[in-house]
C-alpha cells in the first residue's frame, strides 16, 4: 500500500495528507484486488496504527457492500477466512483493539452474515462461537457481532427497501429455526460465567438479549433459570441498569394476555421482595431513571392485557388484571412525584394509561350497574324499584361527567356495546338490550349540542350516531317481547327525531311500529300510555316530512279516536289522557299538511263530528240519570269529549290560525254543541271545568268570533257557584279582557257587580276555624279577585269600575284597601298596590271620580306605611321585599303623577320612606334608604343630604314629623324650606 497516503490516516496529519489519504481510498474503492491487500493486512496484523487497520476494515465494508457479488467464490472464502484469522488473533494479542475498530470489525461481519448466512454460511455464528469460545475478547466481539446483526436487521431507524425487508424477515425466520436456541444457550453461559468478574460482559450481553426478545420465542427467555438470574442482576449495582433495560424488553415483547400478567406480576413480587418498590430520593437517580422506565413497561403491559381480555370478553381475568394494575398505582405515584425529572417523565405512559383505563372501567361498571334485575317488577312498580330508578339517575350524572372528561372515550364504548348487544338481539337476555339502547339514549345528554342537531357539525361523533340510529331502526329489536326494550326503543327513536331528516326513508318503519301492536296496540298499557305521548311528539318533530303519511295515518289510529260511553263495558286500548295525545296528533297531522283550507276543514270535521254527535246524546242521558255514579261517569264522558276537542286546537299557531286552515266553523259549531252543559244542574264542577278549558282555546283560536258566546256562557257559570268555580271562572274573563279591551267593555259592566256579588257571597260563607281547606280556597279566591281588579284597571278600562256608582266603587276600593293591609298575603298585597298605583295614575287627575283625591291622602298614602308596619309583614320573605318594592315606586311614581288638584300649593312637600319601629330598628325598602320628594306638580327629585324622619303619629288622621336629630316638630317654615336644610316634613294641612 501507500504508505505515504496511509500518512494522512493519522487525526494529527496535515490537510495534504489528509486529502492524499481520501484520494487513495477512492482509488482502493474502484480497484479490483487492492480490497486482497486490506485482508491480508488485516491477517497477518501487518500494521499496528490503529486508523490504519480502521482503513482496512472500512475498504472491505465497501467490497461486501457494493461489490461482493462481482467477487468468485475464492475471493469470497478469503474474505471469511481473513475475518476468522483476525477473530482468532483478537485472543491471543496482548491488548485488546481499540473499541472503534471492534465495533468497525461488528459491522462487517454482520455485512457478511446477511450477504451469505441463507447460501454460503449457515454455520456462521457456531464459526465464530467455535472460535471465542468462553475467551473474554472473543466473547466482546461475539457480543458486538450479535448487536450489529440485530442492527442490519430490526434497527427501525435504518430505511430499507422492500426487497431488504423480505430477505431481513426471511433471515429471522431461518435463525429462529436454525441458531436462535444456541444463541440463547450461549447467552446464558456468558451471564453466569462473568456475572461476577466481568461486568462489561455482562452489561453488553444483557443488551443483546434485550434487543434480541423483541423477535424471538419469548419462552427462551422468560423462563425461570434466566428470569432468576436477571432479578439476582437487580441487586447487582454494576449490572441493575442493563436488567432494568432487559427486563423492560421482555415485558414489551407481545404474548396472551394471561400469561403476560403472570409473568409482571411474578416479576413485581420478587422486585417488591428485594426493596425496590420503596423510593428513596437518594437513591442512584440513573439507575432510578431505568427503573421507572421498567414499571412504566410492566404498567403499560398490564393495562395492554386488560384491554385485550376484555374485548374477549374473559371478565374474571380481566378483573384479576385490574387489581395488579391498581396495586402498582402507588409505585408509580412515587416515581412520578420523584424530583428528578427524568425519572418522573419515563412513568407518565403508564400514568395516562391508567386514566385512560381508570375512565373505561368506571365506564363499564356504570354501564353493569345500570342493567336491570332479574327480579325487577315491571308491572307492578314498588319502592325497591323506585329506589333502583333513582340509582339509575345518580349513575347517569356519573356517565356525564365522564363525557365531560372524554367524550370520544365514552362514543367509542357506547358504540361498541351497542353494536355488539344489537347484532345478536333476539339471543340476548332483555336487560342487556335495554342498557344497550339506554345507553344510545343517554348520550344524547352526555354529549350535549345546540337545538339537537346531532347528526351535523362534529363527523365522527355525527357519523357514530347515524350508524347506531340506522341499526336501531333496521335491526327489527322494535319487536323484542319486554316492555322495557320496546319503550327503550320508542324514547330512543324521539329522542333523535332529527336523525329522520337526514334519512327519512326510516319513517315508515317507525311509523308502523308506533302503529301495530308494537306501540299504540301493545298488550301492555305501561307501554301503550307512554307510546301515545311519544308518538305524538314523534309526529310533531317530523312536521312536513309526515305528509306522505297523514291520511294513511289517519285511517289506522281511527279506532283509538273513539269516545267510550260509560255503559258500553268495553275496555278501551287508551286512557282518555292517553287520546288527548291522539287527538293532538290527529289535529296536527291535518293542520301542518299541504291540503287545501276546503280539505283540511273536511278532515277536521270528520275528526270532530262523532265528538259532537256522542257527546249531544250522552247530555241527553245525563239529564235522564238518576243514580249518582252513572252521572258522574256520564259527565266524565263529557267532560273527555270537549277536552278532545280542546286539544285538538293546539295544532294552531300564528303561521296556521284556524281561519287560515278553514277550520272555524267546525269549531263554532262545537261551541255550540258544547255550551247547552252549562245549563245542566247535574255534576256542574265537571262539566263547566271541561266547557271553561274550550273556551279559553276558543278565545285564542277564533278571537272575535267567539265573543257572542261569551255573556251566555258566563251567565250560566256565575250560577250556584262555590269558591273553586269562581277561583277557575276568572282567569276566562281576564284572558277576555286582556284580549279584547274596549270591545267587551258593555259585557264587563254589566257582569262586574254580579261577578263581585258572587265572590263576596262566597268570601263573607263561615268556614271552621282549623279548616286548612277552606281558608286555602278563600285565599286563593281573594287573590283572583285582585287580578281580576288589575287586569281591568292594567287594560285600561277603569270606566267599567267607575260606572258601577258611587257606593259600589267605594266598596271596591276599600277591599283593594284592605288587601294591601291587613291580609298577610304578600301576593295579594302586592296586586292590591299595582292597582292603587294604576287608579291614582287614572283617576289622579281633574277627570277623577269626586272625591278620589281626597280618598289618595286618606286611605292609600295611610296603607303605605300601615302595611310595612304589620306584626306580619316579613322582610325576610321574598314575596314581601316585592310587596315594599311595589309601594315605593307607588310613593315615587304613581303619586306625584296623580297631579292631585285642590290643595292648596305651598311649596315643596318632601317625605323620606324610613320608619323606625320596633325599638328603633331601621326600615328601608329592600335594604335601600330612598327619599321620596314631590310637589304639586308632580316634580319629581332626590334631595342630597340622608336624614332620619321618625314617625310620631300613625293614625294618619294628620302627620307630624320630627328630626331625629334635635327631636323637636318641624316648624311650618322648615316644611317648606329648602331641600338642603337640616329638617325637612310633610303636613296634611297641605
Amino acid at each position: 500500500m501507500d504508505e505515504q497516503a496511509l500518512l494522512g490516516l493519522n487525526p494529527n496529519a496535515d490537510a495534504d495528507f489528509r486529502q492524499r489519504a481520501l484520494a487513495y481510498f477512492e482509488q482502493l474503492k474502484i480497484s479490483q484486488d487492492a480490497w486482497q491487500v486490506c485482508a491480508e493486512a488485516l491477517a497477518q496484523s501487518i500494521y499496528s496504527d490503529d486508523h490504519i487497520k480502521f482503513f482496512c476494515f472500512q475498504v472491505l465494508e465497501h467490497q461486501i457492500k457494493f461489490k461482493y457479488s462481482e467477487l468468485t467464490e475464492v475471493q469470497q472464502q478469503l474474505i471469511r477466512e481473513t475475518l476468522i484469522t483476525w477473530l482468532q488473533a483478537q485472543m491471543l494479542n496482548p491488548q485488546p483493539e481499540k473499541t472503534f475498530i471492534r465495533n468497525k470489525a461488528a459491522q462487517v461481519f454482520a455485512l457478511l452474515f446477511v450477504t451469505e448466512y441463507l447460501t454460503k454460511w449457515p454455520k456462521f455464528f457456531f464459526d465464530i462461537l467455535s472460535v471465542v469460545d468462553l475467551n473474554p475478547r472473543g466473547v466482546d466481539m461475539y457480543l458486538r457481532i450479535l448487536m450489529a446483526v440485530d442492527a442490519e436487521l430490526v434497527d427501525r431507524d435504518v430505511v430499507h427497501t422492500s426487497e431488504e425487508a423480505r430477505r431481513n424477515t426471511l433471515l429471522k425466520d431461518t435463525m429462529r429455526e436454525q441458531c436462535i436456541p444456541s444463541l440463547v444457550e450461549s447467552w446464558y453461559q456468558i451471564l453466569q460465567n462473568y456475572q461476577y468478574n466481568n461486568s462489561e460482559l455482562t452489561c453488553q450481553c444483557l443488551e443483546v438479549v434485550g434487543a434480541y426478545v423483541s423477535w424471538i420465542d419469548l419462552s427462551l427467555i422468560a423462563n425461570e433459570r434466566f428470569i432468576n438470574m436477571l432479578l439476582g442482576h437487580m441487586s447487582v449495582e454494576v449490572l441493575r441498569e442493563e436488567a432494568c433495560d432487559c427486563l423492560f424488553e421482555i415485558v414489551n415483547k407481545g404474548m396472551d394476555p394471561i400469561d403476560k400478567t403472570k409473568l409482571v406480576e411474578s416479576l413485581c413480587q420478587v422486585l417488591q421482595s428485594a426493596g425496590l418498590f420503596s423510593i428513596d430520593q437518594e437513591d442512584d437517580v440513573d439507575f432510578l431513571a431505568r427503573f421507572s422506565k421498567l414499571v412504566n413497561g410492566m404498567g403499560q403491559a398490564l393495562i395492554a392485557s386488560w384491554t385485550k381480555l376484555i374485548k374477549n370478553g374473559d371478565m374474571k381475568s380481566a378483573q384479576d388484571t385490574l387489581q395488579a394494575i391498581e396495586a402498582k398505582v402507588s409505585l408509580m405515584l412515587q416515581l412520578l412525584i420523584h424530583e428528578d425529572d427524568d425519572i418522573s417523565s419515563n412513568i407518565i405512559g403508564f400514568c395516562y394509561d391508567y386514566l385512560h383505563i381508570l375512565k373505561q372501567a368506571i365506564m363499564l361498571a356504570v354501564m353493569k350497574k345500570l342493567t336491570y334485575d332479574e327480579e325487577y317488577n315491571f308491572e307492578n312498580e314498588g319502592e325497591d324499584e323506585a329506589m333502583f330508578v333513582e340509582y339509575r339517575k345518580q349513575l347517569k350524572l356519573l356517565l356525564d361527567r365522564l363525557a365531560q372528561v372524554s367524550p370520544e372515550l365514552l362514543l367509542a364504548s357506547v358504540r361498541r356495546v351497542f353494536n355488539t348487544t344489537l347484532q345478536n338481539w333476539q339471543t340476548t337476555r332483555f336487560m342487556e338490550v335495554e342498557v344497550a339502547i339506554r345507553l344510545l339514549y343517554m348520550l344524547a345528554e352526555a354529549l350535549p349540542v345546540s337545538h339537537g342537531a346531532h347528526f351535523s357539525g362534529d363527523v365522527t361523533k355525527a357519523t357514530a350516531l347515524q350508524d347506531m340510529m340506522r341499526t336501531l331502526v333496521t335491526s327489527g329489536v322494535s319487536a323484542y317481547q319486554h316492555t322495557s326494550v320496546t319503550l327503550e326503543f320508542f324514547e330512543t327513536v324521539v329522542r333523535y327525531e332529527k336523525f329522520f331528516a337526514v334519512e327519512p326513508q326510516h319513517i315508515p318503519t317507525v311509523l308502523m311500529a308506533f302503529l301495530d301492536h308494537r306501540g299504540l296496540r301493545h298488550t301492555s298499557p305501561k307501554v301503550r300510555s307512554r307510546t301515545a305521548y311519544l308518538f305524538s311528539r314523534f309526529v310533531k318533530s317530523l312536521n312536513k316530512q309526515m305528509n306522505p303519511f297523514i291520511e294513511d295515518v289517519l285511517n289506522r289510529i281511527q279506532d283509538l279516536l273513539e269516545l267510550s260511553p260509560p255503559e258500553n263495558g268495553y275496555q278501551a286500548l287508551l286512557s282518555s289522557d292517553d287520546q288527548l295525545f291522539i287527538y293532538e296528533t290527529a289535529g296536527v297531522l291535518i293542520v301542518n299538511s299541504e291540503y287545501s283550507a276546503e280539505r283540511k276543514q273536511a278532515l277536521m270535521r270528520n275528526l270532530l263530528t262523532p265528538l259532537m254527535e256522542k257527546f249531544k246524546v250522552l247530555l241527553e242521558k245525563l239529564m235522564m240519570a238518576q243514580d249518582e255514579d252513572r252521572q258522574m261517569a256520564l259527565a266524565d264522558c263529557l267532560n273527555h269529549a270537549v277536552g278532545f276537542a280542546s286539544r285538538t286546537s293546539k295544532a294552531f299557531s300564528n303561521k296556521q290560525t284556524v281561519k287560515q286552515c278553514g277550520c272555524s266553523e267546525v269549531y263554532l259549531d262545537c261551541l255550540q254543541t258544547f255550551l247547552p252543559a252549562l245549563s245542566c244542574p247535574l255534576q256542574k264542577e265537571v262539566l263547566r271545568s271541561g266547557v271553561r278549558t274550550f273556551l279559553h282555546r276558543m278565545i285564542i283560536c277564533l278571537e272575535e268570533e267567539v265573543l257572542p258566546f261569551i255573556p251566555s256562557a258566563s251567565e250560566h257559570m256565575l250560577k250556584d257557584c262555590e269558591a273553586k268555580d269562581l277561583q277557575e271562572f276568572i282567569p276566562l274573563i281576564n284572558q277576555i279582557t286582556a284580549k279584547f279591551k274596549t270591545q267587551v267593555s258593555p259585557f264587563l259592566q254589566q257582569m262586574f257587580m254580579p261577578l263581585l256579588h258572587a265572590i263576596f257571597e262566597v268570601l263573607l260563607l263561615p268556614a271552621e276555624e282549623n279548616d286548612q281547606s277552606a281558608a286555602l280556597e278563600k285565599q286563593m279566591l281573594r287573590r283572583s279577585y285582585f287580578a281580576f281588579l288589575q287586569t281591568v284597571t292594567g287594560s285600561g278600562m277603569s270606566e267599567v269600575i267607575a260606572n258601577q256608582g258611587a257606593e259600589n266603587v267605594e266598596r271596591v276600593l276599600f277591599t283593594v284597601i284592605q288587601g294591601a293591609v291587613d291580609y298577610p298575603d304578600p301576593i295579594a298585597q302586592k296586586t292590591c298596590f299595582i292597582i292603587l298605583s294604576k287608579l291614582v295614575e287614572l283617576w289622579g287627575g281633574k277627570d277623577g271620580p269626586v272625591g278620589f283625591a281626597d280618598f289618595v291622602y286618606k286611605h292609600i298614602v295611610p296603607a303605605c306605611f300601615l302595611a310595612p308596619l304589620k306584626q306580619t309583614f316579613d322582610l325576610a320573605d321574598a314575596q314581601t321585599v316585592l310587596v315594599c318594592i311595589t309601594v315605593c315606586f307607588f310613593l315615587l311614581f304613581s303619586l306625584p303623577c296623580g297631579r292631585l288638584k285642590g290643595k292648596k300649593n305651598n311649596g315643596h312637600v318632601v317625605l323620606r320612606v324610613v320608619l323606625s319601629y320596633k325599638e328603633n330598628t331601621l326600615f328601608s325598602l329592600n335594604g335601600v334608604l330612598v327619599w321620596l320628594v314631590f310637589t304639586c306638580y308632580g316634580t319629581v327629585f332626590c334631595s342630597s343630604p340622608v336624614l332620619k324622619i321618625k314617625l310620631e303619629n300613625c293614625r294618619f288622621e294628620y302627620l307630624t314629623l320630627t328630626c331625629i336629630t334635635c327631636k323637636l316638630p318641624l316648624s311650618e317654615s322648615e316644611q317648606t324650606g329648602s331641600s338642603s336644610l337640616g329638617c325637612l316634613g310633610f303636613s296634611c294641612d297641605r
